[in-house]
């Protein structure tokens, strides 16, 4: 709960991806708005619909029921699941919605379509400001359908509309120091706070006994940009050798191009696709898992690896963005160059093979490192900024 001698805010996010999307940000939105209710602020969310309706409705995220403001959208037909709301049409909207919250502070997710149009109005009223990033626009370059030659172009106009919209904020997160001086080089200015996603860690269970097979456990969006071809590569070669097992927990638009590519390498009946999953059968993939295996070049943060470490688990990562970290090589896991393929292997290899007693240090440093990103420490934080504190971040 708020300190007495401090009265509850009234906080508007505005975010262009949130449930029932299942992404790092929506993920975080969720969490970090279920946080602050039950602290005892009073939170609303603007997002789009997920269907054809609109309006104001109370829905449960996190365990917290919470009143989501949905706005009519449409489906972005190149990519699986994100929606949208028509450009010209999000200032009208977000005046409408701000005059009826009367919100202390607006904290805008995504500068794209709803935290734009929220921005340029909370300004108008002199309401404040907070901006958090979570994309790049390399990689959204793949479900734009731009020609090669134009991409470029695209990227800089991306970086250019960033700018202008998040110089409206008076405070400016993104996940991780790396992901945070990656931002600041993007758009030439300095003092991006870097605040973790954050993470209940007491939801986690972690299992130390032995694993017969053991399986090494991919959670995440089954698209390009997590490289999870090069994780099946590498298991292939892998399983020449060990006994082991591959999982691979989420959905996405490359799952037939991977299904496919288990057949071609001879590993299908090795490597399981469990498609879409519930919080708590994740959480028993994590206890039954002997690693995680993170492949991705394009993590701002990653809140799977953090769930894996918080469930005791060694992590082998590409040594890529923010993954670094959060992975300590040779300390809770190992980092492989990435999209190389060789590398991936010999490290897989070489944490099978190890002894008891190194194993169990892996892991343990693993719940070390990840007691750092507890989900009070990011409540305690943007709390701070919400109220215009200079909050302390590492």
């Amino acid at each position: 709960m708020p300190k007495a001698d401090k009265k509850p805010l009234k906080v508007l996010i505005a975010a262009d991806t949130f449930g029932p999307d299942i992404n790092g940000a929506a993920i975080f939105t969720e969490r970090l708005a279920a946080g602050l209710i039950l602290r005892g602020h009073e939170v609303h969310i603007v997002a789009p619909s997920p269907d054809r309706g609109k309006g104001v409705r109370r829905e449960t995220f996190a365990g917290v029921e919470m009143t989501v403001h949905r706005l009519k959208s449409y489906r972005w037909y190149p990519h699986e699941w994100l929606r949208f709301t028509w450009p010209w049409t999000i200032r009208s909207k977000s005046r409408r919605i701000l005059d009826l919250v009367k919100p202390d502070v607006v904290h805008f997710q995504s500068h794209i379509i709803i935290g734009r149009g929220m921005a340029i109005e909370a300004q108008k009223r002199g309401i404040r400001i907070i901006g958090t990033n979570h994309t790049m626009p390399e990689n959204l370059i793949e479900h734009t359908m731009l020609p090669k030659f134009i991409q470029p172009w695209f990227i800089k106009m991306a970086w250019n509309a960033a700018a202008k919209t998040f110089a409206r904020a008076s405070a400016i997160t993104t996940p991780t120091l790396k992901a945070a001086e990656y931002f600041e080089k993007a758009l030439g200015i300095t003092g991006v706070y870097p605040i973790s996603c954050g993470l209940d860690i007491s939801g986690y269970k972690p299992d130390w006994s032995d694993k017969d097979p053991r399986t090494l456990l991919f959670v995440g969006r089954l698209n390009a940009e997590k490289r999870i071809d090069v994780l099946i590569k590498a298991f292939a070669e892998v399983a020449q050798k060990h006994n082991v097992k591959l999982k691979i927990v989420g959905e996405g638009d490359q799952r037939k191009h991977l299904t496919e590519l288990t057949k071609k390498l001879g590993v299908q009946e090795r490597v399981e696709f469990t498609g879409y999953r519930e919080d708590a059968d994740i959480i028993k993939d994590y206890s039954e898992a002997f690693a995680f295996v993170m492949p991705s070049t394009a993590e701002l943060q990653s809140i799977a690896t953090m769930e894996a470490m918080a469930s005791a688990l060694p992590v082998i990562a590409a040594n890529a963005m923010a993954l670094p970290h959060l992975v300590h090589d040779d300390q809770n896991g190992y980092l492989f160059a990435p999209d190389n393929v060789e590398d991936l292997t010999e490290k897989m290899n070489k944490l099978i093979e190890l002894p008891d007693k190194k194993l169990r240090d892996l892991r343990e440093e693993s719940l070390k490192i990840v007691k750092g990103h507890d989900i009070k420490t990011t409540l305690d934080t943007f709390e701070k900024l919400y109220r215009g504190e200079v909050p302390e971040t590492k």
